[in-house]
């Protein structure tokens, strides 16, 4: 294979010149890497900001330059044992892979699972980085360089610098909040970000003595910025109706075309975006039968044409109150499969047209990081924050309740009430009466009225 051996500069919209040394310039040059350029950083995203059509490959490379900036600044900043920089000629190149591994549709399909399924893109990423063309560019970093880079992505390093590439701090959601805000043309994405990177500094952990990133109490109010440009970005651009309802359809597309075995699980962390549509429709028209048919000329055409699947019913954390729900309603399961298909067959549809959806980010607000006080000291901001200095864990938690809102979608519209859904998702001792026909029988008519099949 024949790489570029030199430095290039590009221009980026949100940072300018960006500039790759030649290790990294042959890293792009894989083809492994080039993929990226054709999956949506959003996902389906654009199907409601039609804007929101910039790729991984771009993302990437933002989070390159950020980190690269970030090792610049550590090292002029103060003087630090050597120790401290083990591993840190390997951090910008984790940071440039760190996305190898994506699923086409960026996140659409994360959580898809079965007995061959390889897992999120992190442990994705370790096949990519055995490809040919990865591992003759990263041949110049030493041997065990490729095994350390994955570990850099998957959060398993030991390296005092691994904060950049796999925690709060990391330049990841630098990028991505920014970024994905301006290509949406919404104003929620903005991060002070220039004073995270002046706030950086390598800290002594109080318990262990071993360094790791962190940040000074004076920059305590950009870690703030951050906090509330991801409930913003999460409340009103990735978690949006739209979006969601999109999502939900490629998924079920996909998760039932693995299912009918039209796809294998592992054939998902190779193909774009528009490569894996066409192997489903293109398999799905070859095998025939039922969910092959459903799939080939009624889910693949709508999400081609954007006909979105509708809400049926929308309750919001102020409906939910304190309700404890199951937990099958937060991921993909077959007791909230069959549940969503016995709801169908009760509104008069066909068996996977109607989905729960819950999207569920635990870690989304989560800080856990050092910050040094005034005096020089260092102390762990965790669950319960810096008392008289910063309370976010308090605040993260609740903006992460209220930022969740349940959905049930259907393909074609129907409506139930929010008492309707309460009561089908928290009878989960009946379950063999579940769903209460009576309680939706009615509902299905009307909607059949409105819209004949």
């Amino acid at each position: 294979m024949s790489f570029r051996n030199a430095p290039a500069l590009i221009r980026d919209p949100i940072w300018g010149s960006i500039r790759l040394d030649a290790t990294a310039v042959r890293i792009t040059d894989a083809p492994a890497f080039q993929r990226l350029r054709y999956i949506r950083q959003l996902g389906l995203a654009h199907l409601v900001y039609p804007g929101a059509t910039h790729t991984r490959f771009a993302h990437v490379l933002g989070v390159y330059h950020l980190v690269s900036t970030a090792l610049r600044a550590l090292r002029e900043r103060e003087p630090l044992p050597d120790h401290v920089w083990r591993g840190a000629d390997l951090v910008p190149y984790a940071a440039l892979l760190h996305d190898i591994g994506h699923y086409p549709f960026s996140h659409a399909l994360d959580d898809l699972r079965g007995d061959d399924h390889p897992g999120d893109h992190e442990a994705v990423a370790a096949h990519f980085l055995k490809s040919p063309g990865v591992r003759e560019a990263l041949t110049g970093l030493g041997p065990g360089a490729a095994e350390e880079i994955g570990a850099l992505i998957r959060g398993e390093s030991t390296a005092p610098l691994r904060g950049l590439v796999h925690g709060s701090l990391d330049m990841d959601k630098m990028d991505y909040l920014r970024r994905d805000a301006r290509s949406c043309g919404v104003p929620y994405g903005e991060v002070d970000v220039e004073r995270l990177l002046q706030g950086l500094v390598m800290l002594e952990d109080p318990e262990t003595g071993a360094f790791e990133l962190g940040v000074g109490e004076k920059a305590v109010s950009a870690l703030e910025s951050l906090l509330f440009a991801k409930y913003q970005m999460f409340r009103n651009v990735y978690w949006h109706h739209g979006v969601r309802a999109a999502t939900v359809l490629c998924a079920r597309i996909v998760n039932d075309a693995v299912a009918a075995g039209l796809v294998g699980g592992r054939e998902l962390a190779g193909p774009t975006d528009d490569e894996l549509l066409h192997l489903i429709g293109r398999r799905a028209e070859a095998r025939g039968g039922p969910v092959a048919d459903r799939i080939r000329r009624r889910w693949l055409p709508a999400l081609r044409a954007r006909r979105l699947p509708k809400r049926a019913a929308e309750l919001t954390a102020a409906d939910l109150g304190d309700r404890s729900l199951p937990s099958w309603i937060e991921a993909p399961d077959p007791e909230r499969r069959r549940r969503e298909d016995q709801l169908a067959e009760a509104l008069s549809l066909e068996p996977g047209e109607v989905a729960i959806d819950f999207p569920c980010k635990p870690a989304m607000f989560q800080l856990d990081l050092l910050v040094r006080r005034r005096n020089g000291r260092a102390e762990r901001l965790g669950k319960t924050g810096i008392p008289g200095v910063i309370d976010l864990p308090r605040v993260a938690r609740e903006l992460y309740r209220t930022s969740r809102v349940l959905r049930v979608f259907t393909f074609r519209k129907r409506s139930l009430t929010p008492d309707e859904v309460i009561g089908l998702i928290t009878e989960t001792n009946r379950t063999d009466a579940w769903p209460d026909q009576r309680s939706v029988s009615s509902v299905a008519r009307s909607s059949e009225r409105k819209e004949p099949r």
